[in-house]
């Protein structure tokens, strides 16, 4: 096991680690265009889905982060086509580049071993064995087309067939590289993973060291707890492979194990509390920034305490919050320019305006940021005009200079 704060040789400043991980998402440099949506997936090794779909769902907003005003076709086809993409457990439930399918076998195994999640079927070997035969005598199927995904109540009362299918696709019998109607799509492992693929069976040690060492390349730099969330593996498992993974223990003056606060190791550079890819050191982060929208679940801050440490800027999405206790609004999107968090937006849209129903700044020189990424968000899901609601801006003085600055050319 690495010793979890090992003697570092190298220092870094909050700034250069900011840099770095702006560098490391995408979101700071020359974006990799000919790449496209695939680029950007294998870049980031996980994009997470949500229901949630606002100026669209989240796993649109994230190459639209990073490459523009990308099309909406392009993004479909690179998750769902089968080529280049599978969905699982890794965040949540993400999209993931097909090549990592042999890395998540140690999750397969563990819910091998469990039995379950956290439904129960009553007749597990029957149910299991009539949705393998029905998928590999028919093809892909929905839960709906199999037989029905609830039993008619709430919507985590699964019925029988739902259960089994989601049991077969935890375990790795099923796979899903589509959705049909925002519906996931089960088919057989064998049918859709290339062979080559499907044959590996690395041991856990493989796959939790693989693992680590992809979350450090999409973080760039990274504590332990930050490697452990990215693709939701324990503190224990991160530990057990930290020395095998490539990375390399580095200090970053003012960063804790956790939040933005400092602890007594992160104050004394002779320890490591943060660790980095190594290619991510070779050059200086420059270039570009993009000054976007980013979804709330968005990897460069679906971390409540990374966010905050790195950017000095808390965020929560407040969708599963009642209306009463909000105060940034439903699906509040942070806005990203010059490589700070400089305020965010709870947008909407009527028609075809866009509507920012609840703006919140950092200083006034995060107007015209703002405005741009509004109007620039506005033409890409097809909207022709902006309205702010200048009674929901914060500060309210800033209210009539970003109406006009919205307003302008």
């Amino acid at each position: 096991m690495a010793d979890r704060n090992p003697r570092p040789q190298i220092v870094l400043d909050a700034d250069q680690a900011r840099r770095i991980a702006l560098r490391a998402q995408g979101l700071l440099g020359s974006p990799a265009r000919r790449a496209g949506v695939p680029g950007v997936l294998r870049r980031l090794g996980a994009i997470q889905l949500d229901t949630i779909s606002v100026l669209a769902r989240s796993h649109e907003l994230v190459p639209y982060a990073r490459l523009g005003a990308v099309g909406r076709a392009p993004v479909e086809t690179a998750y769902w086509s089968g080529r280049d993409a599978f969905e699982y457990w890794s965040h949540a439930a993400c999209v993931l580049p097909r090549e990592q399918w042999p890395y998540f076998a140690f999750r397969r195994r563990h819910y091998q071993r469990q039995g379950y999640r956290w439904h129960r079927m009553a007749d597990p070997r029957r149910s299991c064995a009539e949705v393998l035969a029905r998928l590999r005598g028919e093809g892909p199927l929905t839960a709906a087309e199999l037989g029905g995904a609830k039993n008619g109540g709430v919507w985590w009362d699964w019925s029988e067939v739902k259960i089994a299918a989601e049991y077969l696709w935890d375990t790795g019998q099923v796979a899903c590289v589509e959705r049909r109607g925002w519906k996931r799509v089960y088919d057989l492992a064998e049918r859709v993973i290339p062979k080559e693929l499907l044959e590996r069976d690395p041991d856990d040690t493989e796959c939790l060291t693989r693992l680590v060492r992809l979350a450090g390349q999409s973080l760039g730099v990274a504590t332990r707890a930050d490697l452990a969330d990215y693709h939701r593996l324990k503190g224990e498992q991160v530990d057990a492979v930290l020395e095998a993974s490539g990375l390399v223990p580095v200090h970053v003056a003012g960063w804790g194990q956790r939040g933005s606060g400092r602890s007594a190791a992160a104050a004394d550079t002779r320890v490591a509390n943060a660790w980095a890819d190594p290619a991510a050191l070779e050059t200086e982060p420059s270039g570009r920034h993009r000054t976007t929208l980013l979804s709330p679940f968005d990897s460069l801050v679906w971390d409540r305490a990374r966010t905050e440490r790195i950017f000095g800027f808390t965020h929560r999405l407040e969708a599963y919050v009642p209306a009463s206790k909000r105060v940034h609004g439903y699906f509040a999107m942070p806005l990203l320019s010059g490589g700070r968090l400089l305020g965010r937006v709870d947008p909407g849209r009527e028609g075809r305006t866009l509507v920012a129903k609840q703006v919140s700044l950092t200083a006034p020189g995060a107007v015209r940021p703002m405005a741009r990424a509004l109007r620039e968000a506005a033409e890409w899901v097809g909207c022709t005009s902006v309205r702010v609601e200048a009674d929901r801006v914060s500060p309210p003085a800033l209210a009539p200079a970003l109406t006009a600055a919205v307003a302008a050319d």
